[in-house]
């Protein structure tokens, strides 16, 4: 059975601009007070086209009456989590958590994808809370005046204290990892090699769950996913190589994009209910594009997914992510439709479509077309507060059968 949607008016999403600039003021005045932190902005955003704003995972201030009005007042809710139960986020945008402790020191914590990495780049000799590869890890990066800079590693746990994990449960999170990051994803061309293709999927999911949890497994899951993507990418190579520079890893991601034919769509929504994600809002790109997307979300192993298909806008209103569509098979094929005729699923052969990261959207531009000649698509979306742009493409080889495939369907006929 698929997991509880959330609710249609859940998700119609506004600009929040009183919750930024409380954000922006407590920012600036920690970066004020710690100037390695400072230091550590300028080169993100030199080094990597990113925002210091945009790898918080949580700061931590001092209590008062005042704040927690504040937070309120802003859109801030209290939600406990182990070690912080003045834990406050917001549920409306994407802020770092706050965190209210008696402490005059304010605290920032920047998420990374190793703390171990982080540490040893920027040559640190400080104590790790927390296991080797397991949920949370944090440590101290740098002291300022009442005003410390914190590294945080999560892999699917929202709390504030590492939890412990025996070494079996350890050693079996990497033999997961591997079996992810090695997984077989192209079963052939027949009609049922797409139903091996998420049934092999499926079973490698099943066992990660059975011995590690749903969200670890899901952590898991898009480690080996972003690996793969990343070996067919040469922009994603760049980039992270740049924010490995730093530390930082992946960290930034904003969502993981895969695009599906309409036959395979009820199988990788299954799939990723598996792994825990709900659905969220719907999107549909107009009629001259022809294709839509639901989104889900993971929300404790912080993973956000556009599962994109072509539809029509007459099927938006219809349970297509689990019933499908009346007609699997079209016989005119949108870009999705043609990009997975030629490639294969997302979630197969082809791999994800692309990861959208937090930038400073012309800094990143500029770094990329200089450093590496890596130029931009014109941006989608321009709006004050969201710009999004692909990079150009790679060209990836077709196998002439899949084309020949698509010509004896009688799928020529393009929209």
């Amino acid at each position: 059975m698929p997991l509880q949607a959330y609710s249609a008016t859940d998700f119609v999403w506004h600009p929040q601009p009183q919750a930024q600039k409380f954000i922006n003021e407590l920012v600036s005045a920690f970066l004020a007070k710690n100037s390695h932190a400072a230091d550590l902005a300028a080169l993100m955003k030199s080094k990597t086209g990113t925002r210091f704003a945009d790898w918080l995972d949580y700061l931590q201030v001092q209590n008062s009456p005042a704040i927690k009005a504040r937070l309120l007042e802003v859109g801030f809710t209290n939600h406990p989590q182990p070690g912080a139960r003045d834990h406050y986020s917001h549920d409306r945008a994407i802020f770092p958590s706050i965190v209210l402790s008696d402490s005059p020191v304010t605290r920032a914590a920047i998420k990374v994808d190793s703390v171990a990495d982080f540490l040893a780049i920027w040559r640190l000799e400080h104590r790790v809370e927390g296991e080797p590869f397991g949920q949370f890890r944090q440590a101290l990066a740098y002291h300022g005046t009442y005003a410390d800079l914190y590294i945080v590693e999560r892999h699917a746990s929202r709390a504030f204290v590492p939890a412990h994990h025996s070494a079996d449960k350890i050693v079996a999170s990497l033999r997961h990892l591997e079996r992810f990051r090695n997984r077989h994803r192209d079963f052939g061309l027949d009609d049922q090699a797409d139903n091996r293709g998420f049934a092999h999927t499926e079973h490698l999911i099943d066992d990660a769950v059975r011995d590690l949890g749903v969200d670890w497994a899901c952590d898991l899951f898009f480690q080996g996913e972003r690996d793969f993507w990343q070996r067919r990418c040469r922009a994603a190579r760049v980039q992270k190589a740049r924010q490995d520079t730093l530390g930082l890893g992946w960290a930034n991601h904003d969502h993981h994009t895969y695009r599906s034919s309409r036959h395979c769509y009820p199988l990788l929504i299954r799939s990723l209910e598996k792994l825990g994600f709900k659905s969220r809002e719907r999107f549909y790109a107009g009629h001259e594009a022809h294709w839509g997307a639901q989104v889900l979300e993971q929300p404790v192993a912080g993973i956000t997914i556009f599962a994109d298909v072509d539809m029509t806008a007459d099927e938006m209103l219809l349970d297509f992510p689990h019933q499908g569509f009346k007609d699997p098979v079209a016989s005119k094929l949108g870009s999705v439709g043609i990009w997975c005729e030629l490639h294969g699923d997302s979630f197969l052969q082809a791999g994800m479509h692309h990861l959208e990261c937090q930038f400073d959207w012309h800094a990143l531009k500029e770094q990329l077309e200089q450093d590496a000649q890596i130029k931009m698509m014109d941006p989608f979306t321009t709006f004050p507060y969201l710009r999004q742009a692909f990079t150009q493409g790679d060209h990836w080889p077709v196998d002439h059968r899949r084309i020949d495939l698509m010509l004896v369907h009688k799928r020529n006929s393009l929209v």
